[in-house]
């Protein structure tokens, strides 16, 4: 169940963040609930190779690549799913941060109520 709540709450930050954030556009709260589980599958799948290939400059930058390959990621994810469309790189960057920040904090606060 709290698989579930966290999803749905994702996808709203992933809807709100298209509202509000210029360059990033989702169809529907729909295409929000398919961008969140494809992106996960994306991230643990191509991120976490590209991660470990990229893991000596990882160390070197103190793990600031990191961001450029969840960017990447977020980007790769408005390839597959349709009705979700990222204007470039820097969008996806930024977007692909403020998600991540809203999804550490919806898996916090559930953790929490537990």
């Amino acid at each position: 169940m709290l698989l579930i709540i966290r999803w749905a709450l994702n996808a709203a930050v992933i809807y709100f963040l298209a509202t509000y954030y210029p360059g990033i556009i989702v169809e529907s709260f729909y295409t929000a609930l398919l961008i969140v589980v494809i992106f996960g599958l994306v991230n643990a799948i191509i991120g976490s190779i590209i991660k470990l290939l990229t893991l000596p400059i990882n160390i070197l930058t103190l793990g600031i690549g990191t961001f450029f390959i969840n960017g990447l990621m977020f980007w790769l994810t408005s390839t597959i799913v349709k009705g979700f469309e990222v204007a470039g790189f820097w969008p996806a960057f930024w977007a692909a941060l403020i998600y991540s920040v809203f999804s550490f904090f919806v898996s916090w606060i559930l953790k929490k109520h537990k």
